[in-house]
């Protein structure tokens, strides 16, 4: 959902969800798909139903026999809520199956380690009227994310409410992630192309020449042993270290993997 998210930018993109319902009150999404759809708002007439049944019988040819459960789109850069074309969407999804989810995700603000996504589910507005319960609590996980201010004005908990997400993967999937951005032994020999290799270097003498200038005149202000008068201030000595360590150990290897290839090859 994120990569089909993030290759949209700045139109919203969406898509449908497969799984199974465990129980009352659990929702299993298992796979998602991309519908060929894109625009500033997502809309019921952007559902595509023979593109959606093709795409369906072919999941089933190679193992995916799920049902959609749910809908997902995307709001790049303003937050996780329903409009109001979202919520006409999400009730023309109810009226098929009234357990439908409509999950949103946000390409823009999220960053690794933190998805901004969030589902949601309309309330009844029959039920309402005559003062019953939309929904049954069941635990507190709901409370102890507190919703944005953004979502209470767009009609958050009045037309239609919000659900608890977690995430659950088995022991390959595990490993997979683990492996997505794991270094390599050869990670360490590969050669830089000279020219960018040089244009780098440039370009950090040149910080250590900023960095040199302003560590001077905190000494020569007195100032560089007062904590209090440094704080919020970019401290250059640290800096200049960091950046002297890091460029040793890049022309270092750059210079030990020239010599290995010229040896090996």
């Amino acid at each position: 959902m994120l990569k089909h998210g993030r290759a949209g930018v700045p139109m919203e993109v969406m898509g449908l969800m497969l799984g199974q319902f465990i129980d009352d009150y659990t929702i299993r999404v298992i796979d998602v798909f991309a519908m060929p759809q894109s625009g500033t708002g997502v809309s019921v007439e952007a559902v595509d139903p023979v593109f959606q049944t093709k795409m369906l019988d072919m999941l089933k040819q190679v193992g995916r026999p799920e049902m959609v459960v749910g809908w997902y789109h995307s709001h790049p850069g303003f937050g996780c809520w329903l409009s109001g074309v979202d919520v006409n969407t999400q009730q023309s999804f109810e009226q098929l199956n009234n357990r439908a989810v409509a999950v949103v995700v946000d390409p823009i603000q999220s960053v690794k380690g933190k998805v901004v996504i969030d589902a949601f589910r309309c309330i009844n507005p029959s039920a309402v009227v005559l003062g019953q319960e939309p929904r049954q609590t069941t635990s507190n996980v709901g409370h102890l994310n507190k919703p944005s201010i953004q979502a209470l004005i767009h009609g958050l908990n009045r037309h239609y409410y919000s659900m608890a997400i977690s995430y659950r993967k088995n022991e390959l999937e595990q490993k997979m992630l683990l492996n997505v951005h794991k270094s390599e032994w050869a990670a360490g020999l590969k050669v830089k192309d000279w020219d960018k290799h040089e244009k780098s270097l440039e370009e950090l003498l040149q910080a250590f020449k900023d960095l040199s200038v302003g560590y001077e005149k905190l000494i020569r202000s007195g100032k560089d042993t007062d904590e209090v008068a440094n704080v919020g201030k970019l401290n250059s000595k640290n800096h200049l270290e960091m950046e002297i360590t890091n460029t040793m150990n890049t022309c270092v290897n750059q210079m030990l993997g020239t010599m290995l290839d010229a040896v090996v090859f």
